[in-house]
């Protein structure tokens, strides 16, 4: 089954390092049966692209638990409004170093847990994924990092309702998935 498992630039180079990785509670998504019924339509590249940006979702989750935005401007209230600065957050950016993208890696993985009681497309991976599993990955593009890092902001007042909060996901996810070969990963991780 191919599941897309949402990752951050540390995780995959821990992969390319390591040759494996084990996802956050081995947490992927996927086209299941239960994703197809929540759709009255699509095909198989339509519910596909869902899991994906599902996963996609799920990986500014992961840059904010890993820290990837800058912890100077005396951090993010979660009761108060979003009102993010995307032209101070790239700038914040710059000076912190980091450079906070989207990562999903695409793999081939047979068995996997349906996780339906969690959501539509959410498997559990059996195991650590393997380098040899990896078809594919998706990265953010650099002119997506100012977007990618105002959304890890305000995904938590984007989870508990703020309608101004999930306008700010929204511009982060305007941004397509770069696509790389496995192969490509290296270079890739060399170039950011």
């Amino acid at each position: 089954m191919r599941v897309f498992v949402p990752a951050t630039t540390t995780m995959l180079r821990a992969l390319i390092d390591d040759g494996e990785f084990s996802p956050i509670s081995r947490t992927a998504f996927a086209v299941t049966p239960t994703l197809r019924e929540a759709y009255s339509s699509g095909d198989d590249d339509e519910l596909a692209d869902v899991a994906l940006r599902e996963a996609a979702r799920a990986s500014l989750r992961l840059l904010g638990g890993e820290g990837e935005v800058d912890e100077t401007d005396g951090g993010a209230d979660a009761d108060a409004d979003v009102d993010v600065d995307v032209d101070a957050a790239a700038a914040a950016a710059a000076a912190a170093g980091s450079a906070p993208r989207r990562v999903v890696i695409a793999a081939d993985v047979d068995p996997v847990t349906l996780r339906p009681d969690l959501d539509d497309a959410v498997v559990r991976l059996p195991q650590p994924l393997s380098l040899r599993q990896v078809a594919s990955v998706h990265v953010d593009l650099a002119e997506a990092e100012p977007a990618v890092r105002a959304a890890v902001e305000a995904i938590d007042a984007a989870d508990l309702g703020d309608v101004d909060a999930e306008f700010v996901l929204g511009d982060a996810e305007d941004h397509e998935l770069a696509w790389y070969a496995p192969q490509e990963i290296p270079f890739l991780l060399d170039l950011m």
